[in-house]
């Protein structure tokens, strides 16, 4: 096992180049194979160049798989059990078993170990409505398929809203090219809704004819798409919104008021649901900037602002069904930040490259914070502290996991990854822009300064910059919640706020969170209008 130990980056007047966005590539890179699916053959020859493709991972796999099938003759045809790994590139898995079942020859599609524990029956079973010949060689419902592609007759399908949203997308970028196209209707509760408008906007840009009937009685969305095929048409992929969200969480934490990195190849208009990052991000003390470059081209600019003093006191509360891929960022950041928080609409982090709900709150205890799971799609931070440790950071062969947990080190000094080459599925230069730790720098279970630390939790290493307000007492409150206090322990902090100016009651508040010490509620109307009207 490899492990990185990187330090804090500087981000003063930063320039950084982000990946092109994974999710867009891998649809246009689907969308343009089948645009070159004529009469039930398939060749890619003298098709529009498609420009700044990802350089990750999953879009690597999903080129190599495309080049395998269009084959040396140019038919599309392989040899009898023609084999394609799709290693642990979920979306390509989910994506390449529609676009096979529509191209011809007999093909079998596989996976990593992890990957033959993603369930994909759901999808299968649409597609054999769809009149596809797909069977499993291995254990019902998950990979390996092998899969005899052929033309399909297409028609009415019926899904819950809540499965993957690859699925959905699986299903309509393959709708254009089958006889009767595709009637989709998903009913309940619908996640992810963005990356199904995304697959929408990109199939239109190439020709499809594509409309969404929002639902009423029991469909909560139709989609029909009729038959007709693609229209092959360049394409610029933009950059990567899910890869600038561990940027916003570096200047979230960086304790130099004047950090500021510049991002460009990204949009305001962008197709890409993680574009809300910066709207999450901007309480959070990020302001976004959109700009044109010298040359240009479209850019964000990012700089320090002040944390919004609601979150001094109450939780932020999120619902991230449409954005389930910044958990990790936003669940990291706000525990670095003493900022308490409850997060649902997380019930697809379960079946992502891991269980991404448990590995969270597996490895935030590493670095001294309870972070609870509730009822399956929803993760809450209440304040608790626990005893950090000096292990490294896990990562589950994920990728976000090693990129959310990196920028800890803003506060820690530095921190430990292990397997840090996972990032390669969606950044594969990530590493480039974050400098090395010296191997003798104190990890994150501890501040540096032994003669006083703790090493209890986080809190010595995330709070270098705490200071104290004549209030050393109060330290005897941390884990007490905001609703427990008895009336004398309320005089106490009644006491304290009442000997200060109030130009230091917003420090006193950050103080208060980062030594894990919940306000009052009976004193929390008071203490916002204070902080309000000295920054208004």
């Amino acid at each position: 096992m490899s492990t990185i130990k990187v330090a804090a980056p500087e981000l003063r007047d930063r320039r950084i180049i982000l990946p092109s966005s994974k999710s867009i590539s891998n649809r246009v890179l689907v969308i343009r194979a089948l645009s070159a699916l004529k009469d039930g053959s398939f060749s890619s020859n003298r098709l529009p160049e498609l420009q700044n493709i990802s350089d990750c991972d999953d879009s690597r796999v999903v080129v190599k798989a495309l080049e395998k099938l269009a084959g040396e003759t140019g038919k599309g045809e392989l040899p009898d059990g023609g084999f394609i790994d799709i290693g642990a590139a979920g979306t390509a898995m989910r994506f390449m078993t529609a676009l096979l079942s529509v191209c011809p020859g007999m093909h079998t599609i596989d996976g990593t170990e992890r990957m033959r524990h993603r369930p994909i029956r759901l999808l299968v079973e649409a597609l054999q409505q769809l009149g596809a010949d797909i069977r499993y060689t291995g254990d019902e419902g998950y990979p390996p398929l092998c899969i005899s592609g052929k033309v399909l007759r297409g028609g009415r399908i019926r899904l819950a809203g809540n499965v993957s949203s690859q699925y959905v997308s699986a299903l309509l970028m393959i709708g254009p090219v089958l006889q009767e196209g595709l009637f989709l209707e998903l009913t309940g509760k619908i996640i992810s809704r963005p990356y199904i408008d995304m697959t929408v906007a990109i199939m239109k840009q190439f020709g499809a004819q594509v409309s969404i009937v929002e639902g009423n009685d029991d469909t909560s969305l139709a989609l029909n798409v009729l038959p007709g095929g693609y229209r092959p048409v360049m394409y610029m992929v933009e950059g990567d919104w899910s890869a600038a969200s561990y940027w916003y969480e570096m200047v979230s934490l960086a304790t130099d008021e004047n950090a500021s990195v510049v991002l460009p190849g990204l949009t305001y208009n962008s197709l890409q649901g993680d574009s809300r990052v910066a709207e999450y991000f901007e309480p959070l003390g990020v302001r976004t900037e959109y700009l044109n470059d010298k040359d240009g081209m479209p850019c964000v600019r990012l700089s320090r602002g002040p944390v919004r003093s609601q979150l001094l006191v109450s939780p932020y509360v999120l619902n991230l069904v449409n954005q389930p891929d910044l958990a990790q960022t936003l669940v990291v950041t706000c525990c670095i930040l003493g900022i308490r928080f409850s997060f649902t609409g997380l019930e697809s982090l379960k079946i992502k490259e891991t269980d991404r709900m448990a590995a969270l709150c597996t490895e935030m205890a590493k670095l001294g914070f309870e972070v609870e799971e509730e009822n399956g799609d929803t993760l809450l931070w209440k304040g608790g502290r626990c005893i950090s440790n000096s292990k490294a950071i896990d990562t589950y062969d994920d990728h976000r996991m090693a990129m959310a947990f990196a920028p800890v080190a803003m506060r820690t000094g530095s921190i430990s990854i292990n397997n840090p080459e996972v990032v390669s599925k969606s950044y594969p230069t990530f590493w480039n822009d974050i400098p090395k730790a010296d191997e003798s720098a104190v990890d994150a279970e501890c501040c540096g300064m032994h003669d006083v630390c703790e090493k209890d939790s986080l809190l010595a290493a995330v709070s270098r910059d705490i200071e104290y307000y004549e209030d050393e007492e109060l330290d005897r409150f941390r884990g007490v919640r905001s609703d427990e206090y008895l009336q004398p322990e309320i005089e106490e902090f009644q006491y304290v706020l009442e000997t200060m100016r109030e130009d230091e009651v917003a420090g006193w508040m950050r103080s208060l969170t980062l030594r894990g010490i919940a306000l009052p509620d009976e004193l929390r109307d008071e203490v916002l209008m204070i902080i309000g009207e000295r920054r208004q």
